[in-house]
């Protein structure tokens, strides 16, 4: 393993224990942002709004940071992906302008990827979000086989977006209970507006027939995990690579299955029981296909994906999010585009990152998501990542002095 893993001591090991993937509902996009890894337990969410309302400190100097070469470098290639997005966004957060990126953004297009930490420390400053405790997960993008057509060894499908599935308010449903969007749904052949098939309903062939199939997987219980993810890679036994990403879901409740897996008795450390992990879980689902499929069918949530092209899965900053570099984070409080410094108790985490994602469950001040990429190796740091310790956020120069002024 290269990057950051290998620079950070992978040897402090990769725990295994979060029920993870499964726990928690997760992300859409493009209305929101794509499902993806559930998460371990988080903090309860805090009363403020936003970084401005949470509040706002200056941190150490960059220089105090130690920020490593190939970190620094790593960062930089990243926000200068983001600043088209960066410097014409409105700022959820209420801490910069899309004109404040603007020095840096100009800078970074001709700043030598071998003084990035001569950039950093140039154009930023180190700021604190309320007292900074952070708590940080991971997610990455899986690879499972798949096929381009149906064969043996490859039937489950890989659907598109059904054009019918649309937002809606039912005929029935009184004006004053009309409030923000829309529900998900469909018309039936009366008319009505109703909800949409859920998972057991489409995996029994409620779109079969309809040319609605991008790709097929070989394995259900691969593609529902990728689906919880929302993204990810289909590898052919010809070798050619399909990458998918979230294009929509049915509208119905996502549930996690690893929750009621623990409340049934079947995950824990005991007899008979499974290792409460992802790979754990997929044990279970295997070794039980007929109640591992009944299982899966809870959760009557299902993405439709859509095949990319390019070389990274899209974050909601709407550029491609880089292994051990991009993070997610809530727009409130962190601009999206901006660098975040996290050091933690799982060092394989610990340095610059970029946020150029969001999540659903990723809220909050200080809360953040890893990108480990794609490979066994990402799935196991993804699926055990739950580390604690503190985060500074890099703002332009002068921008904690103004905020300061303005309070």
């Amino acid at each position: 393993m290269a990057g950051r893993m290998l620079s950070r001591g992978l040897a402090r090991g990769v725990a295994l224990g979060s029920l993870l993937l499964l726990s928690a509902c997760v992300r859409l996009v493009p209305e929101g942002t794509p499902p993806r890894t559930a998460l371990p337990a988080t903090p309860e969410a805090p009363v403020v709004e936003s970084a401005s309302f949470a509040g706002v400190t200056p941190g150490p100097g960059i220089g105090a940071l130690g920020i490593s070469a190939l970190d620094a470098g790593n960062a930089l290639s990243s926000f200068r992906e983001s600043c088209p997005q960066l410097t014409k966004r409105t700022d959820a957060s209420g801490l910069t302008s899309s004109a404040d990126w603007q020095p840096a953004c100009e800078a970074a297009l001709r700043w030598p990827v071998g003084r990035a930490t001569e950039f950093f420390q140039g154009y930023f400053e180190t700021a604190r979000v309320g007292d900074g405790s952070a708590f940080a997960t991971g997610y990455f993008e899986p690879e499972i086989m798949g096929c381009r057509t149906r064969r043996p060894g490859c039937e489950t499908p890989v659907y598109a977006m059904p054009p019918e599935l649309v937002r809606a308010w039912p005929a029935d449903m009184p004006e004053s209970e009309r409030t923000g969007r829309p529900p998900l749904g469909r018309y039936d052949a009366s008319g009505n507006f109703v909800q949409y098939y859920e998972r057991a309903e489409i995996e029994q062939g409620a779109l079969a027939g309809r040319g609605l199939e991008i790709a097929y997987a070989a394995d259900p219980v691969e593609l529902f995990f990728l689906q919880i993810q929302g993204s990810g890679r289909l590898r052919t036994p010809e070798g050619e690579v399909i990458r998918i990403g979230y294009a929509g879901q049915n509208g119905r409740e996502y549930v996690g299955i690893g929750s009621v897996m623990r409340e049934r008795g079947l995950l824990g450390d005991g007899p008979g029981q499974y290792a409460g992990s992802m790979q754990g879980i997929m044990q279970y689902l295997r070794e039980n296909p007929v109640e591992g499929a009944d299982l899966m069918r809870l959760n009557k949530s299902w993405i439709f994906f859509r095949e990319l092209t390019g070389d990274g899965p899209l974050g909601a900053l709407g550029v491609p999010v880089r292994r051990e570099s991009s993070v997610a984070a809530d727009p409130k409080f962190v601009p999206l585009g901006a660098p975040v410094w996290l050091d933690l108790d799982r060092n394989e985490a610990d340095g610059l990152w970029i946020a150029q994602d969001t999540g659903g469950a990723i809220k909050g001040a200080n809360r953040f998501d890893t990108f480990w990429g794609a490979g066994e190796d990402a799935r196991t740091i993804a699926g055990g990542m739950s580390g604690r310790g503190n985060a500074l956020i890099l703002l332009p120069k002068g921008t904690v002095a103004r905020l300061n002024r303005a309070r």
